[in-house]
């Protein structure tokens, strides 16, 4: 793995607090997929070359795809999936849990945070992507609520923050 001054950590929102929810041909999602896409790419010629996903579902996953799509590009891009427990998925929907488990497995780093499930491993784990990290590209509309604590967090820590708007937000 790449040393924090290289490494770009992502935070974004889940689908139940997106305008197009689930609805992933939705215009507005489109436009923040190449949002993110277009962040990544601009991490990567700064010189970030070290990616850390939370795996959600939702934005999460949108950036895991853009940057293994950079990745396919320029082969020096590494990709860990910063896990918070090994349950994270086992609720999503199928098509979203089959999606989760393509994604962690073409990433080139699996880290596991907590070893169970607890009320705070979710936190934890944004927190260990943001110590790790030099970089924050957030996907945020301001409400409360993970997204909002790792950006408060990465604010107190002193990372750079690319904040993307969330469209229809």
């Amino acid at each position: 793995m790449r040393g924090r001054q290289y490494s770009c950590c992502f935070t974004g929102h889940r689908p139940g607090k997106l305008p197009w929810g689930y609805a992933e041909e939705d215009p507005r999602c489109q436009l923040l997929k190449q949002r993110i896409a277009d962040a990544v790419e601009s991490a990567y010629q700064e010189g970030y070359q070290h990616f850390l996903c939370g795996m959600a579902m939702g934005c999460d996953l949108y950036f895991c795809e853009a940057v293994l799509e950079l990745r396919s590009r320029c082969p020096d891009v590494t990709v860990e999936a910063a896990i918070p427990c090994p349950t994270q998925a086992d609720a999503w929907p199928a098509v979203q849990r089959e999606r989760y488990c393509r994604l962690v497995e073409s990433c080139d780093y699996e880290t596991l945070v907590s070893q169970r499930y607890s009320a705070s491993c979710m936190q934890r784990r944004d927190r260990y992507m943001v110590d790790h990290a030099a970089l924050l590209i957030a996907a945020f509309d301001g409400s409360p609520g993970g997204t909002r604590y790792t950006v408060e967090y990465a604010m107190r820590c002193g990372l750079e923050i690319v904040d993307l708007s969330i469209p229809g937000a």
